[in-house]
């Protein structure tokens, strides 16, 4: 530990023996997992090891059981004071939150870097760009409140339309965002109305430990319980109860659709999924080679390509291609390897020794079926360390073509006719994003109009991302079920509701009486500021 500053040391290691569960922090005394960072250190006998950062519970059936009921019963079929309560009241236990989330900062921050191994920069920005996106949900959740905050006279009707909760949400979230993409589907689902068991990924899971005090005081009882267990042993067994009415889930399509199948009511089931992708970007012989180095650079290699997002095929004109590689290739040896704390950093460590294993094996089949790894020292590593590794050419039959590598390979094929590139992201199972460098507005023109049917989303002339938050982030085909962005989230979460009543002056008084003296929290007129 001599070699890391001060400022960047997590302090003694954190072990969590509480998990929260209808408003208390239960205590536990049984097995548990020990956490290692991605960073390692030499230990006295001169090996490289992961360093023990802390350890968490392994819980099982039971323990899952126990906070479902308490969702169950915080929700109660719909009259629990959570999903009673005015939005206006949810709200401000929200800010409640907020504010105590903010106050914990510096620990959250550090955890994020020690225990995945973003870069403390990256750290940094991922948590405030959740607490961003917390207000930003707020706020979109006022307008969207405030915009029904009125009755509606059709063909003799008067009615209201509110959104209302579905019920009991089970929420999981991924290692490679596991703060602001967690709190992507957790947020509005919580604002909303449903109550929440939420079970943290596999990596990144000691980084909510702070804050579960702040979600046993901001919130009613049951409204979010905490389960910490292996998820193949507990998830299919909560859905198997048939007590949830929501699966969020960020992860892999194979997972998505075998746990869907455990629902008894698979029809009842609301399924948001944030699911693979295999992001391509297609370089164009008129594009700007230098510009379109830099946005792939930063596509496939910002956070080690641990991104959906991540650009995972680089699929480049053949008259450019070799230029285009000779560019590449030398920005990326300008990037900084390092330990995340390091100022300027650009590759750090990956989770577990097992990502290093496949990214080597992917490697080798490439290899062994004609490319070849371009970059000088592509593909060296060092237990967890991995340096990138640039593969060329990939083409059909390479895992590399149509698996997502997730990591810091970046595979490259060449093309001469447009249809290649089309083809391949038509063939694709994912359909999320792609981009295209170029600067003929006729051939973008054309290509823009049969992707916007492959993927849902086209970048021209810059990275695959899914900011800015306001703008739909969705996917076709395996990437995706439902649409995540600030308001289409809060829409994801909810379902519209009405009450009506015929155009009576008996039914007219009736109403004014039910809305003047605020006898229903649904039926009200009221603006939330």
């Amino acid at each position: 530990m001599v070699d890391i500053p001060e400022a960047a040391r997590l302090g003694e290691p954190i072990h969590q023996r509480v998990s929260l569960i209808d408003g208390e922090l239960k205590g536990w005394d049984g097995t548990c997992k020990t956490v290692l960072s991605p960073v390692c250190v030499r230990v006295e006998s001169g090996e490289v090891e992961q360093l023990t950062i802390g350890s968490y519970p392994v819980m099982g059936e039971t323990e899952s059981d126990a906070a479902l009921d308490a969702a169950v019963r915080a929700y109660d079929h719909g009259r629990g004071e959570w999903p009673t309560m005015t939005v206006a009241q949810r709200i401000g236990c929200m800010q409640d939150f907020i504010r105590c989330m903010v106050a914990r900062r510096d620990q959250i921050v550090k955890l994020i870097m020690w225990e995945i191994g973003k870069s403390l920069a990256d750290s940094q920005k991922e948590f405030d760009r959740t607490v961003s996106y917390m207000q930003d949900t707020i706020s979109a959740l006022k307008e969207l409140d405030n915009s029904n905050s009125r009755f509606t006279l059709a063909e003799g009707t008067i009615g209201q339309v509110r959104r209302t909760p579905l019920g009991v949400v089970l929420c999981m979230g991924p290692y490679n965002y596991p703060l602001n993409e967690t709190f992507a589907t957790l947020i509005p689902a919580l604002l909303m109305g449903n109550t929440v068991v939420f079970k943290p990924p596999q990596y990144g899971t000691l980084l909510f430990y702070p804050l579960l005090e702040a979600f046993r005081t901001a919130f009613p009882r049951g409204v979010i319980n905490t389960i910490y267990a292996p998820g193949a042993v507990v998830v299919p067994h909560m859905l198997a109860s048939g007590k949830v009415n929501v699966l969020a889930l960020i992860g892999s399509s194979k997972v998505a659709d075998h746990l869907k199948k455990q629902h008894p009511k698979s029809h009842r089931l609301r399924a948001i999924l944030g699911l693979d992708a295999k992001n391509a970007a297609i370089v164009l012989p008129d594009a700007d080679i230098d510009l379109a180095v830099k946005e792939c650079l930063l596509g496939a290699l910002s956070f080690n390509g641990q991104r959906c997002t991540a650009l995972k095929m680089l699929i480049v004109h053949r008259s450019i291609v070799d230029t285009f590689l000779e560019r590449f290739t030398a920005a990326l040896e300008t990037l900084k390897v390092g330990m995340p704390w390091e100022p300027g950093v650009s590759i750090t460590p990956l989770p577990g020794m097992h990502r290093t294993t496949y990214m080597t094996e992917a490697i080798n089949d490439a290899r062994a079926r004609g490319a070849d790894v371009v970059n000088k020292g592509g593909g060296i590593f060092c237990k967890t360390l991995f340096y990138p590794a640039v593969v060329y050419p990939v083409e059909e039959g390479m895992m590399l073509y149509r698996e997502e590598q997730f990591g810091p390979i970046i595979p490259v094929m060449p093309f001469e006719d447009i249809a290649t590139p089309l083809e391949y992201v038509i063939t694709s199972d994912h359909g999320q994003q792609v981009s295209i460098f170029g600067n003929d507005p006729a051939q973008i023109g054309a290509l823009v109009d049969p992707l916007v049917n492959q993927v849902c989303r086209v970048n021209i002339n810059s990275q695959c991302q899914r900011g800015p938050d306001v703008f739909p982030f969705a996917g076709r085909k395996d990437s995706a079920e439902g649409t995540l962005s600030v308001t289409d989230a809060l829409r994801a979460f909810s379902i519209r509701a009405m009450v009506a009543t015929k155009e009576t002056d008996d039914n007219k008084a009736l109403l004014n009486a039910i809305v003047s003296d605020h006898h229903s929290k649904f039926l009200n007129t009221g603006f939330i500021f």
